[in-house]
């Protein structure tokens, strides 16, 4: 099964908290776990993560907390799904430099589709910018509270 993990999941989270807030905004630890409903012990390794990849930074002390380096726009889920999955690659075979490494390599219609997709989905992925994230989950609120009015 290709999933991304639940530790990438709560990445997604925690930036989309800060990504809602707007440009600037600085939000602690505590207010993004119970608004995005993370585990405190996710939390911590999270927050390392992102700022060692140079998504998040971080600010000590007691009017400490968490902030975007940048704005929203400019960061995508390609971004934070690559700081904790890696590179992401469909197949093996999409690594593979030579015949060494695949002996099907010069002549294997599959790996071409499997590139096909691949390109696709990092595209997708690439586009998706956390500032139409925020915008659409800001949204849902509004489009459920009609739906019972």
């Amino acid at each position: 099964m290709l999933r991304i993990n639940r530790q990438t999941d709560y990445a997604v989270r925690v930036v989309l908290a800060l990504a809602k807030r707007g440009e600037g905004a600085k939000l602690s630890t505590n207010e993004i776990q119970q608004e995005m409903l993370i585990p405190p012990s996710f939390m911590s390794r999270i927050v390392a993560q992102l700022a060692k990849t140079g998504l998040l930074n971080t600010f000590p002390g007691r009017e400490g907390g968490l902030m975007l380096p940048r704005p929203a726009a400019q960061i995508t889920l390609k971004d934070v799904v690559e700081a904790f999955e890696g590179p992401i690659l469909l197949s093996v075979c999409m690594q593979a430099k030579g015949e060494d490494d695949c002996p099907f390599r010069a002549n294997c219609p599959v790996r071409t589709k499997w590139g096909r997709v691949q390109v696709a989905m990092l595209r997708e992925m690439a586009s998706i910018t956390f500032e139409d994230l925020a915008k659409e989950s800001l949204a849902v609120p509004l489009a459920i509270s009609n739906l019972v009015s």
